[in-house]
């Protein structure tokens, strides 16, 4: 009930205040011994009458659900909740929920391994008095949250998923980046094609020749600048020359390509890193403290698509009964 819709609640009165109309009446009544009575002015009697009541009250509702609309409402439906991250083991879970004796609760299955930013998000749907397990590979937060729900996270480690990058590349010694690449091991599989590849990640430009206009990717690594002379005043950190241009993103270095394992392992790293992203740690077992004055997290919206509906039936019931007052 936090929404500043609610302050709308007011607007309530517009339709009441049209619906009472004004009456002014005066009874007038012929008395034989009025001759006999002392002269008065007439009074005229204004009488507040309602009308339409039933037309009143849906146009009343039909504001009421509206601002309900706006204000997004949720009422906590939610009891015991066990949150499970993507991969986490089945066996491992069960195994959880007999031990924190909470076998009945509901599961529910998380879409990222983002946890505490979910449950932040949700946690005005569950009841005052519930208890929140979250097991599996949970992301470690950068710093221990504030719930207003006692929660305990009970960790599980999985490998990192596979994944498959395309490399295009464009060099007179494309066997020596077939070796570096072939090196690698891990579940990071890297396809290299000697020719524009539409859905390349990296290019690997290793020619003095220009590259064509028309060939993009997000991620260039020059070994030859004399193809890109708008690096020659590009910014560098340690060495590594960047540059975005309408092409993509443009590396140069000295030491392109490696020329040791250290090198290229830092290499990678850094693309790694700085496109793909960094894998989030697994967080440690534990229960962050509970905060009954702790801010919840926006409103979910579960409420939303009932009163849209309510919303459409009402105002099609007052503009039918709208149409037969006038008839």
């Amino acid at each position: 009930m936090n929404s500043p819709w609610w302050w709308a609640l007011p607007i309530l009165l517009l339709p009441i205040l049209w619906h009472r109309q004004k009456r002014e009446q005066t009874k007038a009544a012929p008395l034989a011994t009025a001759r006999f009575l002392p002269p008065s002015d007439p009074v005229q009697l204004r009488v507040w009458r309602w009308s339409d009541v039933l037309l009143l009250l849906l146009r009343c509702l039909l504001l009421a659900l509206l601002i309900a609309l706006l204000a997004d409402p949720v009422l906590p439906w939610r009891g015991d909740s066990v949150l499970v991250a993507p991969g986490a083991d089945p066996a491992f879970v069960d195994k959880q929920l007999r031990d924190a004796g909470m076998t009945d609760a509901r599961r529910i299955d998380l879409p990222a391994r983002d946890a505490y930013r979910w449950l932040h998000a949700h946690e005005r749907e569950f009841e005052d008095k519930a208890r929140l397990l979250l097991v599996g590979d949970v992301a470690m937060p950068a710093a221990l949250p504030r719930l207003r729900h006692a929660a305990t996270l009970r960790p599980q480690a999985t490998a990192p998923a596979s994944a498959e990058h395309h490399v295009a590349v464009f060099s007179r010694r494309a066997g020596e980046w077939r070796k570096l690449f072939g090196a690698l091991a891990g579940p990071q599989r890297y396809v290299l094609h000697e020719q524009a590849a539409d859905n390349a990640e990296l290019v690997i430009w290793d020619l003095p020749e220009a590259p064509p206009a028309n060939l993009r990717a997000p991620l260039w690594w020059a070994a030859d600048v004399t193809a890109f002379p708008e690096l020659a005043n590009a910014p560098h950190i340690d060495g590594l020359h960047y540059l975005d241009s309408p092409r993509g993103r443009l590396w140069s270095a000295a030491w392109l390509p490696p020329l040791d394992a250290d090198a290229a392992r830092t290499l990678f790293g850094a693309w790694l890193r700085l496109h793909a992203g960094v894998r989030p740690y697994t967080a440690p077992p534990q229960a962050p403290v509970v905060d009954a004055r702790a801010p919840a997290g926006p409103d979910g919206g579960a409420l939303h698509d009932v009163l849209a509906i309510a919303l459409l039936v009402l105002f099609a019931l007052e503009r039918l009964l709208t149409h037969v007052r006038r008839r």
